[in-house]
């Protein structure tokens, strides 16, 4: 066996004419004997991104009772408990507004990802915290942040550059797909993608790149043989999830036929957002494990939440101002499921990034997500105690699996820490009361 194989190796092929290339996991070889380093000596990469829900949540049922590591989840983050040590919960958080006005579902979000409060609906006058950060540590990867919204829209994106420039979310798993295994960026407000993706999955990228693949399976240990047969299985197994999307039901006597699909199943219903969040979620594995980026930022829900059950009329950012609180329960209950599922897809997401291995630990040890949404209590547009979470060890610089209660401090807090820890040197961060100079050291290994 020999190591001498790059990092940035690709396993390369065509289908129907177009490039197709397949990145590779972090194999042995590419480590250190302990697994905790690059066989180079470098650093393993460590990754930033934000997770965002829209409404938020009920105070009094989100925030625990009890800070420091012995919290008990309380009744709004109980989705949580499979995930609780990967993960730290920071209330008490504040937007201090300094005067200017509150605008709904937009002032909160804006002014926490960039330190700054517009005066104006949906002004911004700074970049959000990630496109900070994506300056930094992505500039050696195919792409410097890939944006995600699973509601089925480009437009909802807080991935903010500056005042006339927001990075476009991806909304489709097989745009995702394509820009991962195909030759080159596809702009997710572009029409048309090369290669087609319909192609490649009924083709498979797998195939296409199986002289590459024999090659290299002679050079690896037996350890490395396994995983990339384990990760190429992984990814055939999510060409056929996709391809399943793109087909119509079995043609059953007992069944009646509905009209072809057009495409993907898109949407806001609860149960198209679910499924279409847990797609991209696997696609941004493949793309963290084989380094396309380090930077990327999931929308569960935009602010002003269109989530809707099946079949309902009215959606979940409406409900949180039509529906009364309920006398005896203290909450809104048809609203309350919304900030439920959020929670719950929260956890799959934090789930899914610990269960892949990498090097000595999981792909979540070596990023650091932050988790938030706009608003407290949606129902009064509160912009104070805004939920925000952290999941993964950004490669040992956090600790988690803690409560920590910072009641009325400013919610910069959160982007200055989360700049400190990727590595920026930033002393202060912030304009008015939100300029802030003091990181979050409870969380900092």
């Amino acid at each position: 066996m020999t190591r001498a194989i790059s990092r940035r190796t690709f396993l390369r092929g065509t289908v129907g004419g177009a490039a197709i290339s397949v990145g590779l996991p972090l194999l042995d070889c590419f480590l250190t004997g302990n697994g905790d380093a690059l066989a180079d000596g470098g650093a393993l990469p460590v990754r930033f991104g934000t997770w965002f829900w829209g409404c938020g949540m009920n105070p009094d049922r989100w925030i625990p009772a009890v800070e420091g590591p012995d919290y008990e989840l309380s009744p709004e983050l109980q989705a949580l408990a499979p995930v609780k040590q990967h993960v730290n919960v920071i209330s008490g958080l504040n937007t201090i507004l300094d005067g200017r006005a509150n605008y709904p579902h937009s002032t909160g979000i804006l002014a926490n990802i960039t330190g700054t409060v517009s005066g104006t609906e949906g002004g911004v006058s700074a970049p959000s915290v990630d496109v900070l950060i994506s300056r930094e540590i992505g500039k050696t990867t195919r792409f410097r942040s890939i944006e995600m919204a699973a509601t089925g829209r480009p437009t909802q994106t807080y991935s903010i550059e500056s005042e006339a420039v927001r990075n476009a979310s991806a909304v489709s798993p097989l745009e995702l797909y394509s820009r991962i295994f195909g030759a080159g960026f596809a702009d997710p407000n572009a029409g048309s993608f090369v290669p087609d993706p319909r192609l490649v999955l009924r083709r498979s990228a797998l195939s296409a790149i199986k002289d590459d693949v024999a090659r290299l399976e002679s050079r690896l240990g037996s350890h490395d043989r396994q995983r990339l047969d384990q990760y190429l299985t992984a990814i055939r197994q999510l060409e056929l999830q996709l391809d399943v999307s793109l087909s119509g039901p079995p043609d059953l006597d007992a069944c009646r036929k509905p009209p072809a699909p057009r495409g993907e199943d898109l949407g806001t219903d609860l149960p198209q957002t679910q499924a279409t969040h847990e797609m991209m979620t696997e696609l941004l594995v493949f793309a963290l494990l084989c380094d396309q980026t380090r930077v990327f930022n999931m929308l569960f829900s935009w602010s002003l939440s269109e989530l809707r059950l099946p079949g309902a009329e009215i959606n979940h950012h409406q409900l949180t101002h039509d529906e009364g609180v309920d006398q005896d329960l203290g909450y809104q209950p048809r609203a309350t499921e919304f900030a439920l599922a959020s929670m719950d897809a929260l956890a799959g997401f934090v789930a899914r990034l610990a269960a892949e291995p990498e090097g000595a630990g999981s792909l979540l040890d070596s990023c650091l997500v932050m988790a938030h949404s706009d608003s407290s209590f949606a129902k009064s547009h509160d912009v104070n105690k805004i939920p925000f979470l952290t999941a993964g060890r950004a490669g040992g610089r956090i600790r988690t699996g803690l409560h920590v209660a910072l009641p009325g401090e400013p919610a910069s807090r959160m982007g200055l820490t989360m700049q400190q820890v990727m590595g920026l040197q930033v002393g202060d961060w912030g304009t008015g009361s939100m300029q802030v100079n003091r990181p979050i050291d409870a969380i900092l290994a």
